[in-house]
Formats: structure tokens, C-alpha cells, sequence
């Protein structure tokens, strides 16, 4: 598990100044909130290395890509933050060693520290993701969860990957937001923090109120926020992109309807209250609402619902041509 020496160190703690021209340098803005959110990231977004997220790393590569053989030789994941989708897929028999890259030097770490921790034949770099530093036809797949938004010109990233894949490699990109889906997501995650923030106000609400400092930071981190998520995605115009870059066998698919309504009004909770306060019932509801709606959405909603009305997208594509 190793990083390139010259890769630079994490920035954690971004000034004032720093943060200011952030607003105005996407790619600045990347590295300073992924920097900061990099060793709370995983316990933010519930992320585990165990059977719970193997298997829903595996169920989004299986819904676009689960009639492939594996499996696949060497993987890179693009945009890897912490190590979510690559380690769980690496778990879930997906591919036998991996590569991550992210323009976070924060995320990279921390990724190459899971990796080592379970034990998983994994190298990474800090690295743009229009730019990948790694030779042409190198990897058997490429993979990336939640990145395609935060790249400002996807068609280059994607020729990129295409580059550095082998002919006949695949790509697998899950974990988009739908351009329908991030509207109502978006209102559902502002009414719920002001609502949460409002009402602990009262007095006997108070210890439900997590301190105004912390408050603040997670204010000045939803405003890098969003300066970083820089697309939303209609399904076909991502097709269309990843066509235009010279992708064949595209298909994408969408997932999470149901589940999106209840998902993101439960995390901005989470964020907005003491962690102590929620305990083992909480948990057991949360996790359990969004495996009941996502079965709703995948049973149900798909076959009467337009796919851009759901919040995820995922898509793959091929390198054209065949290994000899």
C-alpha cells in the first residue's frame, strides 16, 4: 500500500483566506473540503468495509456490469475519497489489485490506510482526473462512486480513462446525482437543517443541539460543498458523454427514489444533532427504512417511474477493441 513521495501532504485545517479563494478555484475547493473531510468521512456517510457495503458496492457494479467474468485483473478508482467503492468491490471478488486516485492528498491517504488495514493489494497518487498519471492501456477496469459530478469537463476525464484502460476494459461509474433527483434532494436536506437547527433552539431541546461552533463548520463546509459538486446528470446526456468520448457498449441506470426522499432528510439530521443522542434504534431504523424503500424502488417505482426521476445514476462503457 503505497503513495508516490512526491504526491503532497493533506491540508486539513483551511484558513479563512484559503477557504475565500476557494470559492472562486473549483479544483482549489476540491482538495480544501475533501482535505477537511477526509478522517470523518467514512463515520459521515455510514461507510464500512464489511458485508453491509460489500454488498452494495457489488449491487451497483452487478446492475450495470454483472453479466462480466471476474475477476478483473488490476482496477483504478477515480476520485477514490476514502476507499469505499474500489475496497468493497476488491472485497466482493471484483478484481485482484487496484490503484486509487483522488485530488485529495487527505482521501488518498486515508484509502491506502484502509487498503492496508484489510489487507488488500492496493498503490495510489493525488491525481486530476483529466489528467490520469498512469500509462496508456494499464487497467482492466476503472471505477469511481460519486466523482463525475465533481469534475469539470467529464468527457476529458472519460477520454482519460478510456486511455488508460486496456482495449476491451470496462468502466463503472455509480453514485451520480440525477439532475431531477439533486433538486428534491437538495430542498429536502436545507428544510431539514433548519428545522433541526431551529427547533433545538428551545430550551428543552438544548441538549439535542450540537455546539454553534461545530454548527458553523458544517455551515462553511456545505458552502465548499457546493462550490465542488459542479453537475448533475440527465441518464442520456451521460450516455451521450461518455459516447462522445469514445465509449461503446454504453448503458446507464438509475436507482433510489423512494429511498432518496427518506435518505437525505435522515443524514442532514444526523449531521445536525449530537452523535450521542442517536443510538442503536436509530441505526436500526435508518438503515432498515432505506433497505425497505430501495426494495419499493427497485420492485416497484422502476417499472413506473421515468429513470430521471430517481436520484442515483450509474453508467458503463467499454475501451473499444480486444486484448490479444
Amino acid at each position: 500500500m503505497t503513495a508516490s513521495p512526491q504526491d503532497p501532504a493533506p491540508n486539513p485545517h483551511a484558513t479563512a483566506e484559503e477557504v475565500e479563494a476557494a470559492l472562486q478555484d473549483t479544483k482549489l475547493a476540491q482538495v480544501l473540503y475533501h482535505d477537511w473531510e477526509a478522517e470523518t468521512y467514512d463515520d459521515k456517510w455510514s461507510i464500512s468495509y464489511d458485508e453491509r457495503c460489500i454488498d452494495y458496492a457489488r449491487g451497483r457494479f452487478d446492475a450495470v456490469a454483472g453479466d462480466q467474468p471476474l475477476p478483473y485483473e488490476r482496477a483504478l478508482e477515480l476520485g477514490c475519497g476514502t476507499g469505499f467503492f474500489l475496497l468493497n468491490l476488491m472485497q466482493g471478488g471484483v478484481a485482484k489489485t487496484g490503484s486509487v486516485t483522488d485530488l485529495s492528498p487527505g482521501m488518498v491517504k486515508v484509502a491506502l490506510r484502509n487498503a492496508e488495514h484489510l489487507g488488500l493489494p492496493v498503490d495510489g497518487r493525488v491525481a486530476d482526473a483529466e489528467t490520469i498519471p498512469y500509462e496508456d492501456d494499464t487497467f482492466d477496469l476503472v471505477v469511481g462512486h460519486a466523482v463525475l459530478h465533481h469534475i469539470p469537463d467529464v468527457e476529458q476525464s472519460l477520454r482519460e480513462v478510456l486511455r488508460v484502460l486496456k482495449p476491451g476494459g470496462r468502466f463503472v461509474f455509480a453514485g451520480e446525482p440525477s439532475t431531477i433527483g439533486n433538486f428534491y434532494a437538495r430542498w429536502l436536506g436545507r428544510a431539514t437543517w433548519a428545522a433541526t437547527t431551529n427547533v433545538t433552539k428551545l430550551p428543552f431541546l438544548s441538549d439535542w443541539r450540537r455546539p454553534q461552533a461545530e454548527l458553523d463548520e458544517s455551515s462553511r463546509a456545505a458552502a465548499l460543498e457546493a462550490v465542488v459538486d459542479l453537475h448533475t446528470f440527465d441518464p442520456t446526456d451521460l450516455e451521450n458523454i461518455a459516447k462522445s468520448a469514445g465509449a461503446v457498449g454504453v448503458q446507464a441506470k438509475t436507482e433510489e427514489f423512494a429511498a432518496a426522499l427518506l435518505g437525505w432528510p435522515v443524514r442532514t439530521f444526523e449531521a445536525a444533532v449530537p452523535p450521542e443522542k442517536l443510538g442503536w434504534g436509530w441505526a436500526k431504523f435508518a438503515f432498515g427504512g432505506f433497505k425497505t424503500l430501495s426494495w419499493v424502488d427497485d420492485k416497484v417505482l422502476q417499472h413506473v417511474v421515468p429513470r430521471n426521476f430517481f436520484y442515483n445514476v450509474m453508467i458503463t462503457g467499454v475501451k473499444p477493441g480486444t486484448t490479444d
